[in-house]
């Protein structure tokens, strides 16, 4: 018989204890929830105790940012970058590519392999999923997917797998007009949305998690959650007691509330687009205070069921050695700038929460360096020891925690061909490149983006675009601004 010695010196420690010392992951994604929607971030007009005490576990990265989209479906573009870890435009051509998944690395499922979706990579190397498996990880997902990819090829486990977005209905749209019964009731489930199926979908996906942490309670090996809300995406619906804590005469108006924003056809975010047709043209207080307690209200509503996650966490014995991190695909407008999809530049769409809690990060500290949120894809193969293939662009967030890294020199931003942006330091230079029109921000004096001071730094203005155009070139950009800005060459 071979003794316990003998085994180590021909398998090698490290492979034999590789399983058991890897951390697990619990990664917990949103859907459209802006970046100032906690209650931790000194607001008094929403309630998320439970993302709360994730900021208080953790350290919260304030300047979080989603690179944009090749699509209307601004979520279609985030969950594909971060699923494959590339930047947006790479995303891009591998979305095109893909074909309906592939079979795991390590861990046959017995299913017909696909053709190679993307000749230039291995199949599985392709998805996170796949990596982290790969590393020795039991991966478990439920809810949102929204990637060319089947998640039931990629993950050991799926569940309850979701469509884009729940169904609306017209009575949904277009409301409320003001002096006119709303046809609308965000509490009732005969419109059925997130009801559909005769459970709401957040709660749903609580249950599924909570299934996942029991059975990886008795499995030795480290784990990967993949926890997908719906929730705050529209239609914006939640139990009436949820709606009921957000009385009208609590909902601020937004600060840049703008009835309609001047641009609004030349930048893509016309007034047939889905999401702007949510509410009236023009907008008006009511119509914008509606839409926003109904936000607020299902994004409490998905902070219980977090809650609810974040105990049977604790409770499956494997709290101290898990790292948890919470973030969105985008934000959302909700009547900013006259505004209410996340198909725009501002950041109330290109920033988001993003929170960090395990050993190692320091816990109720912020952090301001620049990151995009698929940075967690990158960061997770860097804890689990997983390869990180060439095509994974993003960076890990732990040099960034661990005060190595000041994150990324300057953030990109680009949707579909009527806007760009570069944000460095506290300066944002936002192109609309069909009008023409460039603006400058800053942003530490004006949070809101409401005050251009382009004209008066021309020279500013001009090294930003020479970044901007840089970061074209790295992230695969085609798009030839420079004809419509000609003074900033």
């Amino acid at each position: 018989m071979r003794t316990f010695l003998s085994i180590v010196i021909a398998v090698g420690w490290s492979t034999l204890c590789s399983a058991a010392d890897k951390p697990n992951i619990l990664f917990i994604f949103a859907d459209d929830q802006c970046f100032e929607t906690i209650g931790a971030f000194d607001r008094t007009d929403i309630e998320t105790p439970n993302l709360d005490k994730l900021v208080e576990r953790g350290t919260t990265f304030t300047h979080t940012y989603n690179m944009g989209s090749w699509s209307g479906a601004v979520c279609v573009a985030s969950r594909h970058m971060l699923n494959t870890g590339a930047f947006v435009w790479k995303a891009e051509q591998i979305s095109q590519k893909l074909n309906g998944g592939s079979g795991k690395k390590g861990k046959s499922k017995g299913a017909a392999e696909p053709e190679n979706p993307w000749p230039d990579f291995q199949k599985e190397e392709l998805m996170w999923s796949q990596l982290m498996s790969g590393a020795g990880y039991d991966t478990y997902f439920t809810g949102k997917w929204h990637v060319r990819a089947k998640p039931e090829a990629v993950f050991d486990v799926a569940k309850n797998v979701r469509a884009g977005m729940p169904n609306q209905t017209p009575e949904g749209y277009n409301r409320p007009i003001d002096g006119q019964p709303d046809p609308w009731d965000p509490s009732d489930p005969k419109f059925e949305g997130f009801w559909k199926g005769g459970k709401h979908w957040s709660e749903v996906v609580a249950d599924d998690a909570e299934k996942f942490l029991s059975m990886a309670k008795k499995k030795e090996d480290p784990f990967f959650m993949y926890i997908a809300f719906n929730a705050p995406h529209d239609p914006r619906q939640s139990p009436k007691e949820f709606v009921d804590r957000y009385p009208l005469d609590r909902i601020a108006m937004p600060e840049n509330f703008l009835p309609e924003y001047p641009y609004k056809d030349q930048i893509d975010c016309s007034a047939g687009l889905r999401d702007e047709k949510l509410a009236p043209f023009p907008r008006t207080e009511n119509a914008v205070k509606v839409n926003r307690q109904e936000y607020y209200a299902i994004i409490t509503h998905m902070d219980e069921q977090i809650g609810r996650i974040l105990e049977a966490l604790e409770q499956s014995g494997k709290q101290d050695n898990t790292y948890i991190f919470f973030t969105a695909d985008h934000g959302l407008a909700v009547g900013r700038h006259g505004l209410m999809g996340k198909q725009n530049l501002f950041d109330h769409s290109i920033r988001v929460p993003m929170m960090a809690v395990g050993p190692g990060i320091a816990a109720g500290k912020k952090n301001s360096s620049p990151v995009y949120l698929q940075d967690i894809m990158a960061t997770a193969l860097d804890l689990g020891g997983a390869e990180k293939p060439e095509h994974v662009q993003f960076q890990s967030l732990k040099p960034v925690w661990e005060g190595k890294s000041d994150g990324y020199d300057a953030i990109y931003g680009g949707y579909l061909q009527g806007q760009r942006c570069v944000v460095k330091g506290h300066y944002k230079l936002l192109l609309f490149p069909r009008v023409p029109k460039a603006q400058l921000f800053n942003l530490k004096e004006d949070p809101f983006e409401m005050n251009d001071i382009y004209e008066d730094n021309q020279s500013r203005a001009k090294e930003m675009f020479a970044d901007l155009l840089a970061l074209q070139k790295e992230t695969g950009d085609k798009l030839d601004i420079t004809t419509a800005f000609p003074e900033l060459k």
